[in-house]
């Protein structure tokens, strides 16, 4: 999860008059160290986790032991850097951490994240030594890269010998892509050794506040899979994502070499009316306003550059610029923007039409609206913003615009969409119902309280129906789940991801006391990368109360079920809410009083029954089953040969196989055959949707 990692040694210390053991993370050298902040925070958000959050779970020897394992596999799932030795060491905390936290004693999670980053410089280290180091590709070797469910590494010399492979393993894929002139080994070996030192330079920029985080990460996932803390710029974007809007200049940056670049420039964003700025030019200085100074930002982290560049609707940003293309040592030219609002458009609802031709020969019209998550402006919504973004209002104009193109049926489809906002969810709903209960909410005291839908009326009252799958969670489950129960259209596609949970976004600077932030503020304890408009003490998004259906059942671990199943590769043992070990159980409560639209149970058995007739007969339903079964044949520990010649055959023989599936497409779809040596033509054929669309047509006939 953290890769850039710093410099790190921490010894233990006893401390005096009987107190438990305490790591001095004083007298390491070149260690990150918390700061009064973190330890405040941190206790602040332990006892919220206790007194205030729906489970209300204990600091004990317990809930220490799953924080212990988050740690460990948060900072080194594929166990390819820390050692048996210091597991074993670790040990001593695993009975302590939770207690730890609400004493707002952070060090020894420190400790553990410190020898992390020790032993991942090491490793990163020793791989570039090497690089150079002659390399037989004719051995029979095989390479293991995901070490999860192998034992930790009890020596160096045997991460070394791991390392060598991981070495001999990139060296060989660069071989293999090269064009096989007498030089490319050189550039090989460069373009590998580049790579590293990247890595390392990242690493060694990791600051304190990337080790509170995933510490912190470690806590609230041992509680609630759902339960989150956020430091400032985490928050920050958490928050923008869910308004699907920010406020900057509109570009999209990266760290290349050092220097931070444009990866893309966002249109209608201020880059993009400006048109000063493009993909891959360089921005090496930031200075705010007209007059103000220019600050060098070459090397910088890349969220540190992007909380200068960012910066609140109306305000002048100048940027110093080495063209794409152009060497370091250029004349910059100097940019001015003035900040704007960008609205987040390829993550907004959007639609398109299917012409479905049925079985009595018929062309219907259908309406697909793709919606990849629920999102809300609340900053603008609060400030009764006429024009606030929203789920609810983009869909309303969509449905607008499918009625005036007089489409057959709606379809929205909700495929991995991970929630977000409840609002938008029972706001949503009712555009499609005429008015009622869309969702209950109990809460920490068990009061349970019912949302409805008040408005009279739908933008959409024919045929609709909703397609759903194993990653479609949280307010896609509550819409969907209300669709329904009032049989007002019809679920399509696999089991959804069972997240019942309702979370709330507090800043924490509600929890620290006035004497506690006087106490900072005497320190100078303030983060000078913080972003603009960031929360000083960073958000908690804390589970609160669960939600249910209407009809009373919870969708906590059993998600909704689809009227209408299509196979999937993602089953619930591995993937969702039941495969959390720290996830609530699924319970159910009265149900609330509602008026069903339609009873759709018999007309759902019968369009069942004309999908499998149809699927049996589908060159694109057997090309599902045949993903779904190389999925589930993937090995648990996958391992790569070491030996040229076998790996090249291999990547050739999937490489044929790959055409051949792909030609089998394009040739069941009418398009022209992808030859050798031409580019990998787009094959995006969704037959869960094309199969859907038909499902809707037969849903209209069956009403005819």
């Amino acid at each position: 999860m953290f890769k850039n990692l710093v410099f790190a040694l921490s010894i233990i210390s006893i401390v005096a008059c009987g107190a438990k053991p305490r790591v001095n993370l004083e007298e390491g050298e070149g260690g990150l160290k918390p700061t009064m902040q973190h330890e405040i925070i941190a206790k602040e958000v332990a006892n919220l986790l206790e007194n205030v959050s729906y489970k209300k779970v204990p600091m004990n020897d317990s809930l220490s032991n799953l924080v212990f394992n988050n740690l460990i596999k948060s900072i080194d799932q594929g166990r390819n850097y820390l050692l048996q030795s210091d597991i074993d060491e670790f040990q001593q905390y695993k009975n302590e951490l939770s207690q730890d936290f609400k004493q707002g004693d952070l060090s020894a999670a420190f400790h553990i994240f410190n020898i992390y980053t020790k032993r991942y410089l090491q490793r990163m280290t020793y791989a570039l030594t090497q690089i150079d180091v002659p390399q037989d590709f004719s051995q029979d070797e095989s390479y293991v890269g995901y070490r999860e469910k192998l034992e930790w590494f009890k020596t160096d010399k045997e991460a070394e010998e791991q390392w060598a492979k991981r070495v001999k393993y990139d060296l060989l894929n660069l071989r293999l892509s090269s064009t096989g002139k007498e030089d490319d080994s050189t550039k090989q070996k460069e373009t590998l050794r580049k790579r590293y030192n990247n890595l390392l330079s990242q690493a060694k920029k990791t600051n304190s506040n990337d080790a509170f985080q995933l510490i912190m990460s470690a806590l609230t996932d041992a509680v609630d899979p759902h339960t989150t803390y956020y430091n400032p710029s985490f928050a920050q974007a958490f928050n923008e994502g869910m308004s699907n809007t920010f406020e900057g200049i509109g570009a999209r940056l990266m760290i290349d070499n050092e220097a931070v670049t444009i990866s893309e420039v966002l249109p209608g964003g201020p880059a993009f009316k400006d048109k000063s700025l493009h993909m891959n030019d360089k921005i090496i200085a930031v200075a705010q306003g007209d007059k103000g100074e220019f600050e060098d930002i070459i090397g910088w982290r890349l969220d540190a550059a992007v909380a200068k560049i960012k910066g609140p609707k109306g305000t002048v940003v100048r940027l110093k610029i080495i063209p794409a293309g152009q060497e370091m040592s250029t004349q910059p030219k100097i940019v001015s923007l003035k900040r704007e609002k960008i609205v987040l458009e390829e993550e907004s609802a959007k639609k398109e039409i299917k012409m479905v031709t049925g079985d009595d020969g018929k062309s219907y019209k259908i309406g697909i609206i793709n919606l990849p998550k629920f999102y809300i402006d609340f900053d603008a919504y609060r400030k009764r913003d006429p024009n606030y973004k929203s789920t609810t209002r983009d869909v309303k104009l969509i449905l607008d615009s499918l009625k005036q193109e007089k489409v057959d049926a709606v379809i929205l489809d909700l495929r991995n969409n991970g929630g977000g906002s409840l609002q938008e969810a029972i706001e949503l709903t009712g555009l499609f119902i005429d008015k009622g209960p869309v969702v209950q909410v109990r809460d920490t005291r068990n009061r349970i309280e019912v949302d409805n839908d008040d408005d009279a009326g739908m933008a959409w009252s024919g045929p609709f129906g909703v397609i759903i799958n194993r990653f479609s969670a949280s307010a896609s489950e509550i819409f969907a789940g209300a669709i329904q129960d009032y049989g007002r259209g019809i679920i399509l596609g696999s089991q959804s991801y069972g997240k019942g949970t309702v979370q709330s976004a507090v800043e924490m600077s509600r929890f620290i006391s006035a004497t506690s932030k006087l106490l900072l503020k005497a320190e100078g304890e303030k983060d000078p990368d913080t972003p603009n408009g960031a929360p000083e003490f960073g958000q908690i998004n804390i589970t609160m109360g669960k939600f249910y259906r209407i009809t009373g059942s919870s969708t906590q671990h059993k998600g909704v079920s689809p009227d209408i199943a299509f196979p999937t590769q993602f089953s619930a043992e591995k993937f969702g809410e039941s495969s959390e070990p720290a996830a609530l159980p699924w319970d159910q409560i009265k149900s609330s009083t509602f008026s069903k639209v339609a009873d759709l149970k018999e007309v759902n058995k019968k369009l069942e029954a004309i999908h499998k007739e149809r699927a049996e007969k589908s060159a694109e339903y057997k090309f599902l089953l045949e993903d779904i079964e190389i999925f589930n044949k993937l090995d648990s520990i996958p391992t790569v040969t070491l030996n040229e010649a076998k790996l090249k055959k291999e990547r050739e023989e999937n490489k044929i196989k790959n055409r051949k599936r792909i030609n089998a497409e394009l040739k069941l779809h009418g398009k022209p055959e992808w030859k050798e040596g031409q580019p990998q033509p787009k094959v995006d054929f969704d037959y869960v949707k094309d199969e859907s669309a038909n499902i809707m047509v037969d849903f209209i006939r069956s009403k005819q």
